[in-house]
């Protein structure tokens, strides 16, 4: 039996989005300055590691997270995987805010019709696929043992561990264990998950009314 090779998938900071708008793939939503210190934070935790594989999602929130970790790893190059993107959304660029307004437009409806699916964005299980295949990949860039960083978003993290855990795809957002700048450990061994572990390096940074968010919405009016 080889060793236990392992990819951390990190969450990226939070994000300057004062409006609170799900952005989901949208561009031009950047780290805020808060974000900005998480991802130092997030660095200091790998500071140390031996990486092997840095990969970032192509949103500027994520490769922006990734930057000072890179930093510190000169000799390695970030590679751009589209499979770890955020998830596709059709409310993107609306505004939910308190008692989730955007819900409650008529004109929204027919896009809640079958929460398992879900009917209003990309299907769980076409995440969890996409996922676990940019996990495996990255597994097989490094050495037997190795560790390999990889720079995501909350809901694509957290299907692949639902996935490989063998919980059912269909939840709660509220239930996501996967803060901001939150690292979620994938053990790979003889091409399969393993094991599947979880920290918290920036916990401190985030206000506790942001901890189980499921979008990041820094400078948004309390």
């Amino acid at each position: 039996m080889g060793a236990t090779t392992t990819v951390h998938l990190l969450r990226h900071g939070e994000v300057d989005n004062p409006t609170g708008v799900l952005y989901g793939r949208m561009p031009g939503y950047h780290l805020s300055l808060l974000g900005r210190r998480m991802a130092a934070r997030a660095a200091e935790h790998f500071a140390g590691v031996e990486l092997s594989a840095l990969v970032s999602s192509p949103l500027e929130r994520a490769q922006e997270t990734m930057a000072p970790i890179a930093a510190l790893h000169p000799k390695l190059q970030v590679r751009i995987d589209p499979d770890v993107i955020e998830a596709d959304n059709v409310f993107e660029g609306q505004v939910f805010g308190k008692g989730n307004k955007a819900l409650r437009n008529p004109r929204n409806w027919r896009h809640l019709s079958n929460p398992f699916t879900p009917s209003w964005g990309e299907p769980y299980v076409d995440i969890a696929e996409r996922m676990t295949r940019a996990i495996m990949r990255v597994a097989q860039e490094v050495p037997e043992g190795g560790q390999a960083l990889v720079v995501s978003h909350q809901l694509p993290i957290w299907i692949a561990r639902c996935a490989a855990e063998g919980r059912r795809l269909p939840h709660d957002p509220r239930s996501r264990q996967c803060t901001l700048a939150s690292v979620t450990s994938f053990g790979v061994l003889d091409g399969r998950i393993v094991r599947v572990d979880y920290c918290e390096p920036a916990r401190d940074l985030i206000p506790a009314k942001d901890r189980r968010a499921n979008i990041s919405a820094g400078g948004a009016p309390q």
